[in-house]
């Protein structure tokens, strides 16, 4: 469907856009989806973080669950 938009569709579209909402406000919704990509960035690289620490810890005590009640 979006195949046969081509070049000249795409800048009609761009200056509907822009007509219709003003370039004050397409600037601003821009720097806030900006921002949203930033933060999902941060979270995902956070959560892998947290994961490998997590892994870590684990790789860290390797002592048999019998021989830990035995301490």
């Amino acid at each position: 469907m979006l195949n046969n938009i081509g070049l000249p569709g795409l800048l009609l579209i761009a200056v509907v856009v822009l007509v219709l909402f003003g370039r004050g406000k397409i600037s601003s919704l821009m720097g806030e989806v900006g921002k949203g990509i930033t933060a999902f960035k941060k979270g995902v690289d956070e959560g892998k973080q947290e994961l490998e620490d997590q892994a870590a810890e684990e790789a860290k005590d390797v002592t048999p669950e019998e021989e830990k009640d035995k301490v």
